[in-house]
């Protein structure tokens, strides 16, 4: 069963009372079974989010049915344990306290020394060392075990049979990956910190249930549940809350008569939108909708893989730096992929960026590769023997299938799926390792230490604009209008060579709005001679954006103020996209922009420019590779729809920058398609093929490769 935050999801109920012909709604992977539409749309609309887990691997970011398949490959793999070494196995995980990496690894270590029959490895036959199989374990002492085994030729058919000693095996690589011991531990168990195993499968096992003496201070069963004591505290205050509910619960008493009337009050209110989007009907105060632009579905390889291809290729250049990969677009990466050259540089870069990287973890693939005494430089000629062992690692069939074909030298002749399936299990087997998740943990410290000198200068900022504020009011200034209707003239900029005498005023009456003043209310409270009164006026200019009034003398400081204004506001703009750049180049994961009305989720990659949509059920891709088809795109979502309302608001936030990049594209895009017309026009010369604009792929060079 999935796992929602990482608890079990109980199931809906089916509804009361059901009729035989009653016209029903059903989940098609769940067989719930729904009365009401709203009902079933909305709990579908959860499963098809990607906030699932699988129980058995761990996988995060799946949807419901995808965990689901997940968890069915996964119990298939469990399933193929030896039952000779399932006691073993068990015992060890009953109580244990260790983490899940940890213990697998400890069962791994213990398991290696217990050989059974089937399991394949190599053995000392005359001078070297072949692989066989065990037929049969003898046991000759109460430690001393011999071995029956059958030689085993390329084809894995047993050729003869021998019997040797334990001394004589050699383990190349380990028995168990840590993947299918993880897979184990997590079917087998109900939980964790510490592992408790299934009763059943401890009983059928003969492992005792008790719980061991080095933790029985620390853990303890409550009706039936297995407790730490650092929670009893929180367990307390959950009772008590969960008391006061249930005292609530009894105490309100709601009538039958109220319910319906609320429920038809609320029936003939107004519809508060936004809404779930395909409940949303036509309105007639609705603007007029574009016809939403069908998206380009030309892509060089099947649609099933392009999901893939994006994935991996947007994962190989965001931490181009951390592998040591120069970044490359995703049309030479396309165009690559579908090459028929085995040894193209810029595949042939791209694994073994990955290969150095899994060896540096130390984790089984690197104990694969050093057992194997391998050439630790990663060349043209050596980088699909490093492929295959891989693919020996990971041990999938459909995938070991095309390691024939890889070793005699012709990895081009692969299929385009099975190259991505490949590049794919190789990234996520990157994103596995302690280096990258370190990586992860200082790219995170480092957008938390962003935002929050972000916060720290916002709330600067608005902390000085409040004390400039409040110094302007205490100075008798609101709004640049001194507090109160009299202000003396007898300074220098008013009376000049005695046209005023000493206590000559001058009232100034605000009129209009927000306190602007006009030449017209300046009223004399003694007479003044017209000259004086000219000169005023003439000194006076028109009332400024806040209403103080300035003089020709002041006007060069208003100027150099709208300066500063202008600064500021340029500055914060500044800022603000320093922030964002500095957020883009900590890249952690990436998320799609939203998604319509029908749940196709639409993604976007600055290093692309074009907007790719992803079909609901994920097996359809297109594009959009053009300013019109996403201004037609904007123009037809409908903003009273909850997921098409948030599109539209995040391609508004980023519609300056997808503009520019598509643009950016369009350019290049005409240059290329110049190049290629001069160079058919051209009968004297041609040019080599690697010259070709089209081919640039093969012109690759990584200039950050580590030596």
């Amino acid at each position: 069963m999935p796992l929602l935050r990482r608890k079990p999801f109980a199931l809906a109920e089916p509804p009361e009372e059901l009729k035989p012909d009653e016209p029903v709604y059903q989940i098609r992977f769940t067989k719930e079974i729904f009365r009401d539409y709203p009902d079933y749309l909305k709990q579908l609309n959860q499963y098809r989010q990607r906030v699932w887990m699988c129980k058995v691997t761990g996988k995060t970011g799946l949807t419901y049915e995808e965990a689901m398949v997940s968890e069915q490959h996964a119990t298939e793999k469990v399933q193929q344990f030896p039952k000779e070494l399932m006691t073993t196995a068990l015992g060890i995980i009953q109580y244990s306290m260790l983490p899940l990496k940890d213990l697998a690894d400890s069962i791994g270590e213990k398991l290696q020394k217990r050989l059974f029959v089937g399991a394949e490895l190599h053995g000392k036959k005359g001078d070297g060392v072949h692989p066989c199989r065990i037929l049969k374990v003898i046991q000759k002492g109460v430690d001393t075990f011999c071995y029956e085994v059958a030689w085993l030729d390329k084809n894995k058919s047993i050729s003869e049979q021998a019997e040797l000693c334990a001394e004589d095996l050699v383990h190349k690589k380990p028995l168990f990956s840590r993947n299918i011991l993880k897979s184990f531990i997590r079917e087998s168990t109900c939980r964790n910190a510490p592992w408790v195993l299934h009763d059943e499968l401890a009983k059928s096992h003969g492992i005792s249930t008790d719980i061991p003496e080095e933790l029985r201070g620390r853990v303890f069963y409550r009706d039936g549940l297995l407790i730490c004591s650092k929670k009893r505290k929180n367990e307390e205050s959950l009772e008590d809350t969960d008391n006061s509910k249930r005292k609530k619960l009894n105490g309100a008493q709601v009538d039958d008569s109220c319910q319906e009337k609320e429920n038809a009050q609320q029936k003939n209110e107004a519809i508060k939108y936004p809404i779930d989007d395909l409940l949303v009907k036509p309105g007639p105060d609705d603007p007029v909708f574009t016809d939403r632009p069908s998206p380009s579905k030309d892509f060089n390889i099947p649609m099933s893989c392009v999901g893939d291809l994006l994935m991996v290729w947007d994962l190989l250049n965001s931490f181009g730096r951390l592998l040591h990969l120069w970044p490359y677009s995703l049309e030479d990466f396309e165009n690559a992929i579908c090459h028929k050259d085995s040894n193209v540089v810029l595949l042939v870069e791209s694994h073994a960026a990955l290969f150095r990287f899994l060896i540096k973890d130390g984790d089984e693939y690197s104990l694969a590769v050093k057992n194997q005494k391998l050439k630790s430089k990663i060349t043209m000629n050596n980088w699909t023997e490093y492929l295959c062992y891989f693919l020996d690692v990971i041990n999938i069939p459909e995938l070991r299938h095309h390691e024939a074909t890889i070793k005699r030298g012709h990895y081009g002749l692969v299929d385009v799926s099975a190259k991505l399936e490949i590049l794919s299990e190789l990234v996520n087997q990157a994103l596995e390792t302690a280096i990258f998740r370190e990586k992860l943990d200082e790219i995170i410290e480092q957008r938390q230490a962003l935002g929050a000198s972000r916060r720290e200068e916002c709330r600067r900022t608005r902390e000085e604009k409040e004390r400039l504020k409040a110094e302007s009011r205490s100075n008798g200034f609101v709004d640049g209008l001194l507090n109160g209707a009299k202000v003396p003239t007898n300074d220098n900029h008013g009376i000049q060579n005695g046209d005023m005498d000493e206590k000559s005023l001058v009232e100034i009456e605000p009129s209009g709005q927000n306190g602007q003043m006009d030449r017209s209310e300046i009223k004399p409270l003694h007479p003044v001679s017209k000259k004086t009164h000219k000169k005023l006026n003439s000194d006076l200019k028109e009332p400024t954006k806040n209403g103080k009034e300035l003089s020709r003398k002041e006007s060069p400081k208003q100027s150099k103020a709208d300066k500063e204004d202008l600064s500021e506001k340029n500055s914060k703009e500044q800022r603000k996209e320093y922030f964002e750049k500095e957020m883009e180049k900590r890249f952690v994961r990436r998320s799609p922009l939203g998604k319509d009305r029908d749940h196709n989720r639409y993604w976007w990659f600055r290093r692309d420019g074009r907007i790719f949509v992803e079909s609901s059920d994920s097996k359809e891709w297109g594009y959009y590779s053009s300013k019109e088809e996403l201004d037609a795109l904007m123009s037809s979502l409908n903003c009273k729809g909850e997921r098409e309302r948030a599109l539209q608001k995040q391609l508004q936030k980023y519609y300056t920058k997808i503009c520019s990049e598509l643009q950016k594209r369009s350019k290049d895009l005409m240059h290329r398609i110049i190049d290629e017309s001069v160079l058919r026009r051209s009968t004297r010369v041609r040019a080599p093929p690697r010259q070709n604009p089209a081919n640039a792929f093969l012109r690759y060079v990584n200039k950050w490769k580590e030596e």
